[in-house]
Formats: C-alpha cells, sequence, structure tokens
C-alpha cells in the first residue's frame, strides 16, 4: 500500500493533530538560532510551504502527510523568522545610544509605581536630537516602542531625575529622553530580560531626564490613546485607594487587572514557597469561572424574553455571552498565555457546539496552542505557556477513556453549556441532586489538584528549580478561596468598591494561613538546574504518573522523576577551582567553587530601593548551581557596587563566615551577626587550603586599617592557586598606590593566570609596572553597560591590549566562567538572535588560558 493510501485512511483528527505537532515543532527549532537567517530565506521557507498546502489541496494525490507536516513546520520557521528580522530592524540605533533627545509620544501601557520611580511603555510619535555643532534639533527615528523610567534619585545614569507627574495610560507627552539598546544582565541559568522586552516589541531603554536647565517634561493632552489600558490603570488605582493594606491592594490588582507588579518580591515568594503563584496571577481558572458567570446570568435574563427565545435558543444564547464576556475580561487582565489559551479554547467549544461539531480535547489544546503560537511566536518559551497547557492535558489525558474523548457538556465550559437542564420536579430530587453534585464537586476538586501537584511538579522544578511540599494543602484551601470568593469580589468591585474591602480581608486571612504553612520544616524542596537528559526522564515520569494504566505501570514515575529532584552536581575535581565572574552591571560579584566548598566575594551593586544583585542575580543563581551554604563571603569594601546585595544575600542564603574591611560599625556586621555569621577582618598574610586548592590574602596590612584612608585603600585582594598552578588576583577597587604597595611586598609572586581588572578599568588603576609583574593571560572587567564612569576606560584598555593581554568584558560576554583553564561567556553559550550583539555582530571570544607554573 502506497504511503498516500495509508494517509488518505488516517483519521483526519490525527493529521490535524500531527500537523500541529509539527508547527509547534519547527517553532521550537526556530526559536534556538544564535542568529537570523537573511530575509530572503524566510521568504523562501514561506513560499515552499504555501506550495505545498497549494498541492494537498489542488492534488489529492499529493496529500501526503509528511508533506503537510513538512509545511506546518516550515510556515512556522518562515513566520517566526519574518517578524522577528522586521522586529530586529527596528532597534535603536547605536549612533543615537546616549544622546540627548525630545521625543512626543503616548504613554502606551499601565504605568508600573515602585519605590525607586515609575516604569513604563512609550509610543513614539515623533523624535529629534539636539545636534550641539549648529545648535538645532533634527528628526531621528526610534523604535515605535520604548521602556523607559522616570526615578526617584536613585539611579546610576541619572541622579537628577524625578518624576513630576502622575503618569497615567494614554496620556501624551514630550519628554527629555536618553536611550540605549536592549540590554540586559545574562547569567548561566538566570533570567533572559532581553527575550521579555524582544517579545514585547520594545526596541530600546532608558529614562527621563529631569534637569534644572535644558528641556522640560510636558503633558500635553491626556487620553488620547489606548482605552484598555487607561480603564486597567482606572481599576489599579481605584483599588490602592480604597484598601490600605498594601499585599491585599497587590493581590487584587493582580487579580482584577493582571498587574502582577502590583504584588511585592515577598509576597512572590511566600507564594511560590506554598504553591499558590499560579492563582494570583490570571488563570484559566478565573476566565472559566467568569465565563460561566456571564453565561448562566445571559441565559437567566435570556429566558424572559419570549420573542428573543424564538430568534436564539437560551443555552446559545448564554455560550456566546460567556465568551464575550470572557474575552472582554481578558484583555482588562492583559491578554496573558493562560488568558489567550483559555479563550481560544472557550471560542473553539461555543464554536463547535453551535456547529453541532464534536473535537476531542486533546485536539482542541493543540489547535489552541497553534493559535496562541502564531500570535505570538516566543510564547513558546515561558513556563507560563507550558505550565498552562500541561494542566488542561494532564486532566485531560488523566480522564479514564469513558470520559475523556469528545467535547461535550462536561467540558471546562459547562456551567456556560448546561443551562438549558430542566428544573428538579420536587424538593427531595433538588436535595438529592445538590448532594450528588457537592460530592462530585469535592471528589472532581480533590482528584484535580492530585494530578495537577503530581504532574506540573517537574515543570515547576525545570523552570523554577523548586517545588512547593506544602503545596497540595495550600491549594486545597486556596483554589475555592480565591476561584469563587476573592476573584469574583474584586472584580464586583469595579461596580461596588466596597467589595474590596471584604475581599481584602479574605486576602489577608489566606496570606496569614500561607504564611504559617510556610513556616512548616521543609516546606519548599529546592533543586539545582537538571541536565537535559533528567529533564526528559522527569517529564516522562510525571505524564506517566497521571495517565489511567495499570499501577505496576505508573510506579516507573517515580525513578524517573527522582533524577530531577536530585540532579547531579558537577563539581571540580580535588585540586582544582572554577570560577565564575556574575554578569550583575556596574559593581563586583565573584563566586569561587571548589570541589567542597564555595567562596564569594563581593555582592554586586543595589540597583534601587528596592532591587539589587543578590536579589536578582546571585541568590538565583546560587540556587540553580546547588550551593547548599556560602563556606566564606568576602566584602572587599564599603563602596555600594560591592555591597549593595550583602543585606540580601546574609537573608536570603545561608552564610557560614564573613571576612571584610569594614569598620566595626557598619550595619552589614550588625545585620551578620543577627544571622549567627562570624566575622573576621580580611589582612595581608592570611591564607587556607581548601580541597588542595590555595588561598592567600595579600592586602590590606594591618598598618593600612590604622592608617588614614579611603574605602578603596584597604580594599580586600586575594589569590587564587590550583594544584595545576593555574590562579587568579581578584583585585577588587584598588588603585596605583595600593598596586605599588603589592609590588613592593609580592614582587613576581603576584604573577596570576587570570586577572580580576582592578577597580572595573578605571584610570586610577591598572599601573604599568603592575601589569608587567602580574603578566595575566586574561583581564576580567566587571562594568556595566555604557557605565557612566567610563568603565573600562580607553586607555587602560590600550595598555591590556600593548601587552597582548585578552580582555573579557562582562557588559559584552555576560557572565564568564573558567575552569581548568578553559573560558566560556555566557552570551556564547545562550546566544539567541534576540540578544545585544556589539556594533558589527559577531560573538564574544573566551579564551581558552593555558596553565601557568605557580611561584
Amino acid at each position: 500500500m502506497s504511503a498516500s493510501a495509508k494517509t488518505k485512511g488516517l483519521n483526519p483528527g490525527w493529521r490535524v493533530a500531527l500537523c500541529a505537532l509539527a508547527w509547534l515543532g519547527g517553532l521550537g527549532l526556530q526559536l534556538q538560532q544564535a542568529a537570523l537567517w537573511p530575509v530572503a530565506v524566510y521568504g523562501g521557507l514561506g513560499a515552499l510551504g504555501g506550495l505545498l498546502l497549494l498541492a494537498a489541496w489542488r492534488w489529492p494525490r499529493c496529500r501526503w502527510l509528511p508533506a503537510l507536516m513538512l509545511a506546518s513546520a516550515v510556515l512556522s520557521v518562515a513566520a517566526a523568522g519574518q517578524r522577528a528580522a522586521a522586529r530586529l530592524a527596528e532597534r535603536l540605533s547605536p549612533a543615537l545610544e546616549g544622546q540627548n533627545l525630545m521625543v512626543t509620544g503616548v504613554v502606551a501601557a499601565m504605568t508600573q509605581v515602585g519605590l525607586s520611580g515609575t516604569r513604563f511603555q512609550f509610543e513614539v510619535e515623533h523624535a529629534e536630537a539636539l545636534d550641539a555643532a549648529v545648535g538645532a534639533n533634527r528628526p531621528v527615528q526610534l523604535p515605535p516602542v520604548l521602556a523607559l523610567g522616570w526615578y526617584n534619585n536613585f539611579n546610576d545614569e541619572a541622579a537628577l531625575d524625578d518624576p513630576r507627574a502622575e503618569l497615567r495610560a494614554g496620556q501624551r507627552w514630550r519628554l527629555p529622553l536618553r536611550l540605549k539598546r536592549p540590554h540586559g544582565a545574562l547569567n548561566p541559568d538566570g533570567f533572559d530580560v532581553e527575550l521579555l522586552w524582544f517579545e514585547q516589541g520594545l526596541g530600546a531603554t532608558g529614562y527621563v531626564r529631569v534637569a534644572r536647565a535644558g528641556p522640560q517634561a510636558t503633558l500635553l493632552a491626556e487620553a488620547v490613546a489606548h482605552p484598555i489600558e487607561r480603564a486597567r490603570q482606572a481599576v489599579r488605582d481605584a483599588i490602592r485607594r480604597r484598601v490600605a493594606d498594601p499585599r491585599a491592594a497587590g493581590v487584587l490588582a493582580a487579580l482584577a487587572v493582571g498587574d502582577q507588579a502590583a504584588i511585592e518580591r515577598e509576597d512572590w515568594e511566600l507564594f511560590r514557597t506554598t504553591g499558590i503563584a499560579h492563582l494570583v496571577s490570571i488563570s484559566g481558572v478565573h476566565i472559566t469561572m467568569f465565563a460561566w458567570m456571564a453565561g448562566a446570568l445571559a441565559s437567566a435574563l435570556w429566558r424572559r424574553s419570549t420573542r428573543l427565545m424564538l430568534w436564539l435558543p437560551a443555552p446559545t444564547a448564554a455560550r456566546w455571552a460567556g465568551l464575550l464576556l470572557a474575552v472582554a475580561y481578558s484583555m482588562l487582565a492583559g491578554w496573558g498565555v493562560p488568558a489567550q489559551r483559555t479563550v481560544i479554547m472557550l471560542g473553539a467549544t461555543v464554536l463547535m457546539r453551535s456547529l453541532g461539531l464534536r473535537w476531542p480535547w486533546l485536539l482542541v489544546l493543540l489547535v489552541a496552542a497553534v493559535v496562541v503560537t502564531a500570535l505570538d511566536p516566543w510564547a513558546l518559551l515561558q513556563p507560563g505557556f507550558w505550565l498552562s497547557f500541561a494542566a488542561v492535558g494532564l486532566l485531560l489525558v488523566s480522564e479514564p477513556s469513558s470520559q475523556a474523548g469528545e467535547v461535550d457538556d462536561r467540558s471546562l465550559t459547562k456551567g456556560v453549556i448546561n443551562t438549558d437542564q430542566p428544573a428538579p420536579s420536587s424538593a427531595q430530587t433538588l436535595a438529592r441532586t445538590l448532594a450528588e453534585h457537592g460530592r462530585a464537586s469535592v471528589a472532581g476538586h480533590l482528584r484535580g489538584q492530585v494530578i495537577a501537584t503530581l504532574g506540573l511538579a517537574p515543570l515547576s522544578l525545570v523552570f523554577f528549580q523548586q517545588l512547593s511540599i506544602v503545596g497540595f494543602v495550600a491549594n486545597l484551601v486556596a483554589i475555592p478561596l480565591v476561584t469563587l470568593l476573592i476573584t469574583p469580589l474584586a472584580l464586583l468591585g469595579v461596580l461596588l468598591p466596597p467589595l474590596w474591602a471584604v475581599a481584602a480581608l479574605a486576602v489577608q486571612v489566606l496570606v496569614w494561613g500561607l504564611a504559617w504553612l510556610a513556616h512548616w520544616p521543609f516546606a519548599v524542596w529546592l533543586a539545582p538546574v537538571a541536565p537535559a537528559w533528567a529533564v526528559a526522564c522527569g517529564l516522562l515520569g510525571a505524564v506517566l504518573g497521571v495517565l489511567p494504566v495499570p499501577w505496576a505501570v505508573r510506579w516507573l514515575a517515580l525513578p524517573l522523576v527522582l533524577p530531577l529532584l536530585w540532579p547531579p552536581l558537577p563539581r571540580p575535581a580535588p585540586g582544582s577551582f572554577e570560577l565564575l565572574a556574575a554578569d550583575i552591571g556596574q559593581g563586583t560579584a565573584v563566586l569561587v567553587r571548589t570541589h567542597g566548598h564555595l567562596l564569594v566575594y563581593d555582592t554586586g551593586p543595589q540597583y534601587s530601593r528596592d532591587n539589587d544583585a543578590s536579589g536578582r542575580v546571585l541568590l538565583p543563581l546560587l540556587h540553580a548551581r546547588g550551593e547548599p551554604a556560602i563556606d566564606l563571603l568576602i566584602l572587599s569594601h564599603r563602596d555600594s557596587d560591592h555591597v549593595g546585595g550583602a543585606a540580601t544575600l546574609l537573608a536570603g542564603h545561608p552564610v557560614r563566615a564573613l571576612q571584610s574591611s569594614l569598620e566595626a560599625t557598619h550595619p552589614l556586621l550588625a545585620k551578620a551577626a543577627q544571622h549567627h555569621v562570624s566575622h573576621s577582618r580580611c589582612e595581608a598574610g592570611q591564607s587556607w587550603l581548601w580541597d588542595g586548592v590555595r588561598f592567600e590574602m595579600l592586602h590590606p596590612t594591618s598598618a593600612e586599617f590604622d592608617a588614614p584612608h579611603k574605602p578603596n585603600a584597604v580594599c580586600c585582594v586575594l589569590r587564587v592557586v590550583d594544584a595545576a598552578g593555574r590562579s587568579a588576583l581578584i583585585t577588587g577597587d584598588i588603585e596605583a598606590p595600593q598596586e605599588a604597595a603589592l609590588l613592593q611586598r609580592q614582587g613576581a609572586a603576584l604573577a596570576s593566570t587570570v586577572l580580576l581588572v582592578p577597580h572595573h578599568g578605571s584610570r586610577t588603576s591598572s599601573s604599568e609596572d603592575f601589569l608587567d609583574t602580574v603578566q595575566p593571560q586574561t583581564a576580567v572587567v566587571q562594568a556595566g553597560y555604557r557605565s557612566r564612569y567610563g568603565h573600562p576606560a580607553p586607555d587602560v584598555l590600550a595598555r591590556y591590549t600593548e601587552r597582548g593581554i585578552d580582555v573579557v568584558r562582562s557588559d559584552q560576554c555576560g557572565a564568564w566562567l573558567w575552569h581548568d583553564g578553559v573560558a566560556n561567556c555566557t552570551r556564547n553559550v545562550r546566544r539567541r538572535y534576540w540578544h545585544w550583539t556589539a556594533p558589527g555582530g559577531g560573538a564574544i571570544v573566551a579564551n581558552n588560558t593555558a596553565p601557568q607554573t605557580a611561584p
């Protein structure tokens, strides 16, 4: 039998499903591209896919399943590639970075207000750059949408920034701006903020410049565009005014209008620890519940009119009313992936019921995934996409075969569809029906929670490296409380604001219970990032565990999931060490790992009043690497770009000992004492051996502590040497006088394979004699992108180049990892086409450094 004949006999549902999987597979491959192909290639792929589909439609003999699947795959690649190329073409020109610009535009989305200021998206209408040579403005081309901040005197690049008015969505402003291309920190297994900006279509980031002299920010008009975003912000602001408790107000704003930023970082940590984070964001459960209520109300009203009933049956009207209002709520809530998935599935259900069609739910789910990724190809990289679709898919595949197959009145929209049921014939029948319905609801709730807990646990470990042990108990109470009480009250409060007070009280009760659960021993299981084979085994185990198969087969899920719970941890062999210079912007943070010990040198800067390098980078990095504790934390000196994250790190991760050059009255030492961390002063002459690796403290001496000094003068300088003679010299912010003192005391013993460049490449450091003595093969600069301090200075870089020293910059390399003489830049390892590239493109070279004999 020919392949065409075999395909002809294949169930049409399977054809659709396989083509949908081919679409998703092709898209997944496109999203792995380090660089885009020429636009013509994507155009050719689109033409090829179109020809294959045309041939299948015109000539039945060409309806060969592999051809249809190939068409689906190449069309997904072509569509995503062309859209990506268009977005990259819209990005800010490098020539406009750092220039003074005057931009007229509209606030395009609900603003986000924090302790450091206000962040918002700005839709550009007209832009000019000040041409100093002629003293006039010239028109310039900017990306269509910008990500901006209007800061409160706490910004590295804008010390004079100060909000002058309350920003609201839909306003037209004329703003003085400074912009740069999208560039964020990139660390191993860390959050990819550049992907987020790219997905949102943000072609530049920047800040509003407010100075005593020069152009000023000017509000030109109110409410000129974006009515949905205006409505979202109006509701959010009204909740904040009416609800005194900021925590409750944040949760209500998240549930009513999808403002996830309204929930503080500490609250998110509580919700993740107790496993209910999915409930305080807009999910399919919320939208389905809203559709059910809307459909029930529409049915009751529709039945009051004989004319309407004759024109359209009440059940059909209820379904369409529920769908339309669910769409409206989803748009008000921000139109996230869970909302898109739910609306598409509801729409498919309503449409098929209206046409008399019945499709298997898993097929509807696959089609919904295709539609979502057609609208937003990069949604495929969001954890929310996989968690949302997996939750529904697990519930469907776990149903016994007699219950699962088709879309019917037991669907997610049963409340909308079942509006035409006859009334009970008697009170006894009603009571019996209610009792049976109650038992079925409780049983269904328990069963669904068990399946969701077991089935989604591997995905939680894959995406967040944590699993809530108390999540099952928390969700048993939180799901009905949030879904049936808090969320409806948050929405009804738009019409009756006093209801927000009742909802806030319910939130406070919920949070109190969650805090009690979070303090249970072993409330959350933290696991490091697992290798790909462990991820595949864990996901297979999750599906196997909930499938309606014999228990003898289900028990195989346990050994499959174990590698996700306890993944193997790569550690340096005894006698060697691994050095990771984290990408934290303008500042220093270095991890040194031996076989059995971890040292952290400095904790990076504090970015704003509510954000620092430890919370944003170091803590996630330590958890992802499976580091149970820091054996020694060294704080080199008191400058904020070196100790800005220390308080957060001390509070968020076990630290066994602290060394620093901080004065005895420094608040961080009191913070360390609160966490029972012993402290000692770093002094030249200290040394210790960890797992065959020697650590030597070279600076400062006790005499230098006693003399008058500025912080840089007593910076802790550490040298690390492995058994093979490879060495790293970590210098902090020492300057030329301290370099000269080191040369006098150590001489040729300073020679090192890797040098952490002193003072981020400042002109006050990296003296010629110092470089000639250290003779590093690689020099690593930790500095911010377009640092306002000018680090690293061009003349300092020239000294390194003259000596043939390879320079690696964190703003171009991302985090830099060095182990056994092999170095890697995270921007090379994780390179994708949406990531920042230096003008001219190309990968950053991380040179392999050969062993050097220890002196």
